[in-house]
Parts: structure tokens; C-alpha cells; sequence
């Protein structure tokens, strides 16, 4: 079991139109986390811990797309129905939402690249992390890199989590990949109610 303490942060990463089934760059079952995902939103929520969302954040002719070389297709276009969350998707008015890979000369897979991420969990003192979102092999795996490079644990939600698996086994690896550097997998009924 896994007891929350006051040094916990909750991290969502990239749930948005574009990366659910039917956007720009769809992950299949993508759409099957967020019930998953709102229950760790509602009981971080319930304990006044602090919840942190990411979203990508493109300018049009971001160097990732690829009109512009990069391998991905036009996707959560600032200001775009596919930038956002979808109306499913409830969370608090205190989440506080990080834009990502805004600068249109740099991609950024990780949270913390290029954010002030880090600073507002450090000024919460923040010790532990629980990660969760899309897409497992990129984003997330970024995220969980970076945040143990950092200093933070952190534990991951292997419920709350879906690849994009442009290889069949993308997921999986990133998974063991990230549990071999220390990443915590946990599922909701894993949390002391």
C-alpha cells in the first residue's frame, strides 16, 4: 500500500483532444485513462496536495511537425480544439497547467524542460511525484527521467498511463525502462484510503 504525505504532487501529463482517439496523433485507448486519472485528481485533491497538468503547446510551424522535418503530425496547435482537455476530463480550478514545447525551435518531450515546473514543486517542498498520462514512451517516460534526475521519487501510474507505440513493445520497454531507474508502478487501489 501507498500512504500520502504532505510532500506529494500529482502530475498529469498531455491529456488533450489531439492525443485521443480521433485527434491529430490519436493513442489508441488513450480516452480509457482519464476516468483513471480523475480518481487520483479527486483524492489529491481531497487532501489539498498539489495537482500539476501539462499540455503541449505548439506554435503553428513547430520543428516537431512534419511540414517542418520532425516526425509527428500537426498537433495541439495553440488556441486549437485539439490543444485542449476534453470536456470529460474535470479537474480542480486549483491545478496548475504547465505549457510545454511552446518555442517553435525546440521539441520538449519532459514537463520540465523549459518550464517552471520544478521551481513550484521545490517552493511546495515536494519530495515525491506521482506521474501518469500520455503517452507512455515519450512524454511520460521524459517526465519520470527528468523528475528522478532531479531529485524527486516518484512513483508511476501504471493505470493512468497509454503509448503511442509506433513499435509494438514502445510502452512496455518505457515502462521497465523507467521502474529499472527507480520509478515506484502503483495503482489506484494501492492507495491507503
Amino acid at each position: 500500500m501507498v500512504m500520502l504525505t504532505l510532500h506529494d504532487a500529482l502530475l498529469i501529463v498531455d491529456i488533450q483532444n489531439d492525443f485521443l482517439p480521433g485527434g491529430a496523433l490519436g493513442i489508441s485507448d488513450g480516452d480509457k485513462i482519464i476516468s483513471v486519472l480523475a480518481n487520483y485528481i479527486r483524492r489529491f485533491h481531497a487532501q489539498s496536495l498539489p495537482i500539476f497538468l501539462t499540455r503541449d503547446c505548439h506554435p503553428p510551424d513547430h520543428c516537431s511537425f512534419r511540414p517542418q522535418g520532425g516526425p509527428w503530425p500537426v498537433h495541439c496547435i495553440v488556441g486549437s480544439a485539439g490543444s485542449l482537455p476534453p470536456p470529460s476530463f474535470v479537474t480542480p480550478p486549483s491545478a496548475v497547467i504547465i505549457y510545454k514545447a511552446i518555442d517553435r525551435d525546440q521539441d520538449a518531450y519532459s514537463a520540465f524542460q523549459h518550464t517552471a515546473l520544478d521551481r513550484h514543486l521545490r517552493a511546495l517542498n515536494t519530495q515525491r511525484l506521482f506521474i501518469g498520462g500520455l503517452a507512455t514512451d515519450y512524454c511520460v517516460l521524459n517526465s519520470v527521467k527528468d523528475a528522478q534526475t532531479l531529485g524527486y521519487d516518484v512513483c508511476l501510474l501504471m493505470d493512468g498511463i497509454k503509448a503511442v507505440n509506433l513499435q509494438a513493445e514502445d510502452g512496455r520497454r518505457a515502462e521497465a525502462e523507467m521502474i529499472r531507474l527507480g520509478a515506484v508502478p502503483v495503482r489506484w487501489e494501492m492507495l491507503e484510503t
